[in-house]
């Protein structure tokens, strides 16, 4: 994003010119349009929204990809192209944000089960397995029984009876949107509990 746009912004009739040259396939019409209006897509809406400039320049590369994808899309010629432009930008955020939020909730359940994996195993030619088990699921159930009751619910749900996300949510009488904020809390609680 280093160029700067000093173009002024164009009337509804030069847009309108532009877009069905864009529609028709003539990358210089293209290219105009990124002029008018990329700069400004991407400091007042992306990146207002996503201060990260390698994500925010991501999605700017993926809105206009769209954007001349489905320019044959766009008949709106009565408001200018800005506002599809707009549009199409914060959705993309919107999907950047739901990425790194469930990328952040299949990272916490790997590592609960890591931890959780870690505890419990032993080398399996271990003569003493039997009793390690029982020591580390007493310890376990110690650290358990600390936790509030739903935290410790929703760990016993997901990681002993390995039960999926909603099948815990229907059990707890929850979404599962609340479930997953129940089940980071109870991995932070038992990490702060384990060992007892």
């Amino acid at each position: 994003m280093s160029q700067e746009n000093k173009t002024k912004r164009p009337s509804l009739e030069e847009e309108k010119v532009v877009i069905l040259r864009a529609q028709s396939g003539d990358r210089a019409a293209a290219e105009q349009l990124y002029s008018w209006f990329g700069l400004q897509i991407f400091r007042s809406v992306i990146l207002a929204r996503l201060p990260d400039v390698d994500h925010a320049e991501d999605v700017l590369w993926d809105t206009f990809r769209i954007v001349f994808e489905k320019i044959e899309q766009f008949q709106n010629f009565d408001r200018s192209i800005f506002f599809w432009i707009r549009r199409i930008a914060i959705n993309l955020v919107i999907d950047t944000y739901r990425k790194r939020v469930k990328q952040s909730k299949i990272a916490e359940s790997i590592l609960a089960r890591d931890a959780l994996s870690e505890v419990m195993s032993v080398p399996e030619s271990s003569p003493d397995q039997g009793l390690i088990d029982k020591d580390a699921r007493s310890l376990i159930e110690l650290s358990l029984s600390r936790l509030h009751t739903r935290y410790a619910q929703a760990l016993r749900l997901r990681l002993l009876e390995d039960k999926d996300r909603e099948e815990c949510a229907d059990i707890m009488g929850v979404r599962v949107g609340n479930f997953d904020v129940i089940f980071h809390r109870a991995c932070v609680a038992f990490r702060d509990n384990y060992p007892p």
